[in-house]
């Protein structure tokens, strides 16, 4: 399932219990960020499989949004954690950009 920056931000106004999964490179980090996520989980890519404990206490219990820079690891990360029985994941469209775009002109694209 996908979620819109809009319905992100509308969701986090609201104070839903979410879990933000930035899946970008450590490096990206310093970058930009989504300023209302409170405490996101940063797990790369290349190490969610090996770091899935870290996520696994949420497993059906809360929506894991999963976010990247533009959209296309979220989405692969997504795949793969509906592969693990995952069932509450949803993908950020456009990742970072498109939260830029729509909701904070001040999140720096790159």
């Amino acid at each position: 399932m996908e979620i819109s920056p809009t319905q992100l931000k509308e969701r986090l106004d609201r104070g839903d219990q979410l879990i933000l999964l930035d899946v970008r490179d450590a490096h990206e980090l310093r970058i930009a960020n989504i300023e209302e996520a409170i405490s996101p989980i940063h797990i790369p890519k290349g190490e969610l499989k090996e770091r899935i404990s870290e996520i696994e206490p949420f497993k059906n219990d809360k929506d894991i949004v999963v976010y990247c820079r533009t959209g296309k690891r979220s989405v692969e990360c997504s795949a793969i954690l509906k592969e693990l029985g995952f069932s509450r994941i949803l993908n950020l469209t456009g990742g970072l950009h498109a939260w830029s775009d729509d909701v904070d002109c001040s999140v720096m694209k790159y």
